[in-house]
């Protein structure tokens, strides 16, 4: 069999091609099956054709590949999935060769398959942001369960945005103890988004009729918040008119997340401790046990061995949630996921727009220089307003409320929208250049469009979200500002 062949096994569903950064929007909805695969090896690698076998009885369209260098940037950008046969490549060169591919193309799965002399590689992979690994010799249950762990994860990811190394890393591990009924503790600062990691974890390993329930225990009275936790029985006191479930019983066969679990009253924790064990619950004024089965996760942006160490909460409690612990990373520190993010929450917020260009270059240079003290929520807030009060089609710098990068505005400024006036030029200094140097940007997408579609401008209007009437407008403003535009 010749390399880069592909081998249509079965009737495959079409999808269509984009380009990386809707990469993930590509496979949502999809399951592993009709998708196109990329299998990187030789046939004689133990398990190749096992592992072929059965993306064919998924229906997959694989893609055979012998060596890194007949990978090319679209070929991948086809695929999903990505399993390398680790015994075929030398150590140094698989490292660097998977690692660049990564950074490449962060949203494909890419899956070592790793002998089982060599364990210790699949390791250092995960740490390189592979997804998983299959150890060979495997068998046909074990690639299942593998690819159905592949399935979940995609239909999760909608939940969690991570393109960065840390964050592929964190998604790997929060798929691992999704598969476990133990308690989890997810840490980390205010606003990097706790929650929809729990949601990740709760839609990965449920079904999609298990219940998700959130209960916030910094938000809720502490009179209250036992009977909302464990329910309670007509008359357990007064008020209470009915008998009503608590939020444990709500949860049965599903997820429980209790959110800022560092706020938790004591008195409240001993009950919380006992529940936890005994996996049984009793209302308030009741005296029956009810049976539960429900995955507990805990999110806190506090330190519970300092709260333990400064006697706010009992050391007992942190060591039963604390069993599967996951920390997530300010956005500062994942800068990679910045992008992404925000296209994802413009298509959240703004689903009529139907584009995720809509980020100027000069937006997302301010974007990536922000430290986001408010991480990910600082970020939503941040857009939102800017889709509000955004100043024409595109957001610009000034429409997010952040600083400009410097801009130079002779030759480089130039190049970005053909041959300007000198006089325009000598004109733009101080604010006058950081109003003008967000409107550029904007200029030169709007001529890159219209070459893109070879001068089309009817075609090139539909796709930047205006009128032919309105672009022809746009040009006619942008030569009275001194733009020279060809096609």
């Amino acid at each position: 069999m010749s390399t880069s062949q592909s081998i249509n096994v079965a009737a495959v569903s079409k999808t269509s091609e984009r380009g990386n950064s809707r990469a993930s929007d590509r496979l949502f909805g999809e399951s592993v099956a009709a998708r196109k695969v990329i299998i990187l090896g030789h046939s004689r690698d133990d398990g190749y054709s096992l592992l072929t076998s059965g993306l064919a009885h998924r229906n997959c369209q694989i893609i055979h590949c012998a060596q890194f260098s007949e990978l090319s940037a679209s070929l991948i950008a086809q695929a999903s999935l990505i399993f390398v046969f680790v015994s075929s490549f030398t150590g140094g060169s698989l490292f660097a060769r998977i690692g660049a591919m990564i950074g490449d193309a962060p949203n494909i799965s890419v899956i070592p398959v790793v002998e089982y002399a060599d364990q210790q590689k699949a390791a250092a992979l995960l740490e390189l942001g592979c997804v998983d690994y299959l150890l060979a010799p495997f068998s046909a249950p074990q690639l299942n369960a593998l690819l159905q762990r592949q399935e979940s994860g995609l239909a999760a990811e909608e939940s969690f945005v991570s393109c960065s190394q840390a964050g592929r890393r964190l998604l790997a591990m929060a798929q691992r103890v999704a598969l476990a009924r133990a308690p989890i503790l997810i840490t980390g600062e205010t606003g990097t988004g706790k929650e929809m990691m729990a949601r990740y974890i709760h839609r990965f390993a449920a079904s999609d009729s298990a219940p998700f329930i959130a209960v916030n225990c910094a938000a809720i009275p502490e009179q209250m918040l036992e009977s909302l936790l464990f329910g309670h029985e007509r008359g357990a006191f007064t008020g209470a008119t009915a008998a009503q479930p608590g939020k444990f019983e709500l949860a049965n066969g599903g997820t429980l997340l209790l959110d800022e679990i560092g706020e938790l009253p004591l008195g409240l924790q001993a009950k919380l401790l006992r529940v936890l064990q005994e996996q049984r619950v009793e209302r308030l004024g009741g005296h029956k046990e009810i049976p539960l089965d429900v995955r507990i996760i805990a999110a806190t942006n506090r330190d519970l061995q300092q709260e333990v160490a400064e006697g706010r909460f009992r050391a007992d409690l942190m060591f039963r949630l604390d069993v599967l612990p996951l920390h997530i990373c300010p956005l500062r520190e994942r800068k990679d996921d910045v992008l992404p993010l925000a296209r994802r929450l413009i298509r959240k917020h703004a689903p009529h727009e139907q584009r995720d260009d809509l980020l100027t270059p000069a937006a997302c240079e301010a974007l990536l220089a922000h430290d986001w003290p408010g991480n990910v929520r600082e970020l939503e807030n941040m857009l939102q307003r800017a889709l509000v009060l955004r100043n024409g089609l595109f957001i610009q710098p000034q429409d997010l409320g952040l600083s400009l990068p410097a801009v130079n505005t002779g030759a480089p400024m130039k190049s970005l929208a053909g041959d300007m006036s000198a006089d325009l030029n000598a004109e733009m200094c101080g604010k006058a250049a950081l109003r003008a140097s967000g409107k550029w940007a904007e200029y030169q997408h709007v001529i890159d469009t219209i070459r893109r579609f070879g001068g089309h401008k009817t075609k090139a209007a539909e796709s930047l979200g205006m009128t032919p009437r309105a672009l022809r407008y746009r040009l006619t403003a942008m030569r009275e500002q001194g733009v020279q535009i060809t096609f």
